[in-house]
């Protein structure tokens, strides 16, 4: 049997970490919140550790760290993370982590790394070509074809942040994916709407008790995403797309977004599967097991 992999996944408010085996089975898992003013990422560092210290499964043979921004394949780098704190790019490097830890590191865009999971060990397992959209705080996606991660020297895919109303975009206004259509978006939304400081669940339940501004608000958004997912249709041809997220997976919001993807007379695969994700928050994490096979 193979030696266990140690996984991580960074979000904005929350870190996990797992060791994971070949198969993508995690063996252990631990969290602890995202500092939001570190001037260094220890926290993540000591998570990791503790993870990879556990000797019951063996020595792990390495990591895979998922950060929530863009990535320097080459040069194993984050580049840029709106959620994170703003010192942290610099110093999570593959080469730094890896001192660190005392352990080869690879560092992955998390929704690359949650795609990889989805595709090889997931909703996705018996297709050949899988789009992963992830819609929660923030909008992500990662492509997987052949079991093959779509990426060039940087991280692709990045559909959360393509501009989706150029009209806005001319005028300097929200206009990308995620700021019309992710969870951050619409908390937005209805603070400029007049609603309040809501979140996306409170911004639907708003909605379901008539409010017509927030209404509009849950509407757009699910048209938001369906737009995504289309342009993911045409950019990649994907014979499966995956949506995951907190948001995408909840059955009010996927289920119209699926539903409007597939009444549109745009060209469709014939075998076009849109399914929610299978392995929710762990995606990232199991992901790790197929990082070297998928991403190489």
């Amino acid at each position: 049997m193979s030696p266990p992999v140690v996984a991580a996944d960074v979000g904005g408010t929350q870190m996990r970490a797992a060791l994971v085996d070949e198969d993508g089975m995690l063996l252990e898992r631990r969290a602890a919140p995202t500092p939001r003013h570190a001037g260094v990422p220890a926290a993540l560092i000591e998570l990791v550790r503790a993870v990879g210290a556990d000797r019951e499964h063996g020595a792990p043979s390495h990591a895979v760290v998922g950060l929530p921004g863009s990535i320097d394949y080459d040069a194993g780098r984050l580049l840029w993370a709106p959620n994170l704190p703003p010192q942290w790019p610099d110093l999570l490097s593959a080469d730094q982590l890896s001192s660190s830890l005392d352990l080869p590191v690879h560092v992955a865009n998390d929704a690359d790394l949650a795609a990889v999971g989805e595709a090889l060990l997931g909703a996705g397992a018996t297709s050949t070509g899988v789009a992963y959209l992830t819609i929660s705080t923030g909008i992500g996606a990662g492509v997987v074809h052949g079991g093959r991660l779509l990426r060039g020297r940087r991280s692709l895919a990045e559909v959360g942040h393509t501009i989706i109303d150029w009209r806005a975009w001319l005028e300097g206004s929200p206009c990308t994916l995620e700021e019309l259509g992710s969870g951050s978006g619409m908390a937005r939304q209805a603070h400029e709407a007049g609603l309040g400081e809501l979140d996306a669940r409170q911004v639907e339940a708003v909605a379901a008790a008539g409010d017509g501004r927030a209404q509009a608000i849950w509407e757009g958004a699910i048209g938001a995403c369906a737009v995504g997912v289309a342009n993911l249709l045409m950019d990649f041809s994907p014979s499966t797309v995956v949506i995951g997220g907190g948001l995408g997976r909840r059955t009010e919001f996927f289920d119209p977004v699926r539903a409007l993807v597939l009444s549109r007379p745009e060209h469709h695969p014939d075998d076009l599967a849109i399914v929610p994700s299978a392995l929710g928050d762990d995606a990232g994490l199991v992901g790790a097991a197929k990082w070297l096979e998928a991403a190489r």
